[in-house]
C-alpha cells in the first residue's frame, strides 16, 4: 500500500522539481529581463507581413515588458542580410528575428552566411496563412482560368512582382506548375512589388493574405485565387489555385520568432510564455483571423523540429520544378 501512495505522488514531486528547476534558472539567467530595450529584426522592408506581424507582437511585448520592443528593417538578399546580423549578436535576449517561410525556403536554392538548423533558438511560433494570387485591376482577366490564356498566348510578356524569398517560390512554383512563361521581377520587398502590381507596372504577384487584404478589399488588387490547400477564411469565396486549374500547388507563411543560439533558456521561456498569452487572446485570435492568418502556438521545440522538416519541403521543390535563385 505504501508502495502504491510513493507511486502516486511520483509524478507530482516530479513535476515540482522541474518548476523549481525552471524558477532557479529563471532567477540565475536575469531576475529583471528585460532591463533595456528590444530590437525585433525584420530582415524585409516595411509594409510587407513580415513587418506586420513582428509589429503586432513588438506592441503586446513592449506592453507587457515595461521596455521599448522596436522593430528594426534590414532588408537585403531575399532575408539574409538581416538574418546573418541576428545569427552574428549577443545570445542576451535583447536582438530576436522575425522569421518566415523564407528562412527555409533560401537554404534550397542558395548557400546561407549562417548554418540555419544551429545558428538560433527558436522562441515562438505566432501564425501561418496561404499565398493569394492577385493582378492588377488592368489586366483584363477575371480568372486563373483567363490569366493562364493569356499568359500562354503572351509567352515572355506577362511579370511577376516579387519580393524573393517566400515570393519568390510561390512565383517559381505557379510559373512551373502552370506552364507558363512569365517573367519574374525582384524588388526590395513586400509593399513596393505590390505597389507596381497596383499601378499596372507589373502584372501580378503572389503574396500572403495578411499583406495583400487591405488592398484586395480597396479594390486595388484583384484576386483570382489563394494557395494554399484549403480556402482561406477570409475569402471563402475564392478558389484555391489547385482547384482553379493548377493543380499541386501548396505555398503556405509561417512567422516566427528566433533569438541566436545559446540565448538562455530562463528568456526564451519567458519570451514564449508571453507571446502566448498573446496568441490567446480572443482579440488576438480575431485580427488575425480577419487578416488571413491561423494561430500557431509551438514549443520552441515543437519549432525546433519543424524547421528542418519544412527546409526539406522546399529543397524538394526547389528540385522538382528546377527553381533557381533569381
Amino acid at each position: 500500500m505504501e508502495s502504491k501512495r510513493i507511486t502516486s505522488v511520483l509524478p507530482a514531486l516530479l513535476a515540482l522539481t522541474g518548476a523549481v528547476a525552471q524558477a532557479a534558472e529563471r532567477a540565475a539567467a536575469d531576475p529583471a529581463y528585460p532591463t533595456k530595450p528590444i530590437r525585433l529584426l525584420v530582415p524585409q522592408a516595411p509594409g510587407g507581413s513580415n513587418d506586420i506581424m513582428a509589429r503586432y507582437a513588438a506592441l503586446y511585448l513592449t506592453e507587457q515588458f515595461g521596455k521599448q520592443v522596436v522593430v528594426d528593417n534590414r532588408p537585403g538578399a531575399d532575408g539574409m542580410i538581416g538574418t546573418e546580423m541576428v545569427a552574428r549578436a549577443a545570445p542576451d535576449g535583447y536582438t530576436l528575428l522575425l522569421a518566415s517561410a523564407a528562412f527555409t525556403m533560401n537554404p534550397a536554392v542558395r548557400k546561407t552566411p549562417y548554418d540555419s538548423l544551429k545558428a538560433f533558438d527558436w522562441v515562438a511560433m505566432l501564425g501561418a496563412g496561404p499565398t493569394v494570387l492577385t493582378i492588377s485591376p488592368t489586366l483584363p482577366a477575371n480568372s486563373v482560368k483567363d490569366l493562364l490564356a493569356m499568359a500562354k498566348a503572351k509567352p515572355g510578356q506577362l511579370t511577376m512582382a516579387s519580393a524573393g524569398g517566400f515570393q519568390h517560390f510561390g512565383s517559381a512554383l505557379f510559373r512551373s506548375l502552370s506552364g507558363t512563361d512569365l517573367i519574374i521581377l525582384l524588388y526590395k520587398g513586400g509593399l513596393p512589388a505590390m505597389i507596381d502590381v497596383m499601378g499596372g507596372q507589373a502584372n501580378m504577384t503572389v503574396g500572403s493574405i495578411v499583406q495583400s487584404l487591405p488592398h484586395i478589399r480597396s479594390g486595388k488588387l484583384k484576386p483570382l485565387a489563394t494557395g494554399g490547400l484549403k480556402r482561406a477564411a477570409t475569402l471563402p469565396d475564392l478558389p484555391t489555385l489547385a482547384e482553379a486549374g493548377v493543380p499541386g500547388y501548396d505555398a503556405n507563411n509561417w512567422w516566427a520568432i528566433a533569438a541566436p543560439a545559446g540565448t538562455s533558456g530562463a528568456i526564451i521561456l519567458r519570451l514564449n510564455t508571453t507571446l502566448g498569452r498573446y496568441l490567446s487572446l480572443p482579440e488576438t485570435q480575431k485580427r488575425f483571423t480577419s487578416e488571413g492568418v491561423e494561430v500557431d502556438i509551438r514549443t520552441p521545440e515543437e519549432i525546433r523540429r519543424m524547421i528542418p522538416a519544412d527546409m526539406e519541403k522546399w529543397a524538394k521543390v526547389a528540385r522538382d520544378t528546377g527553381m533557381k535563385a533569381e
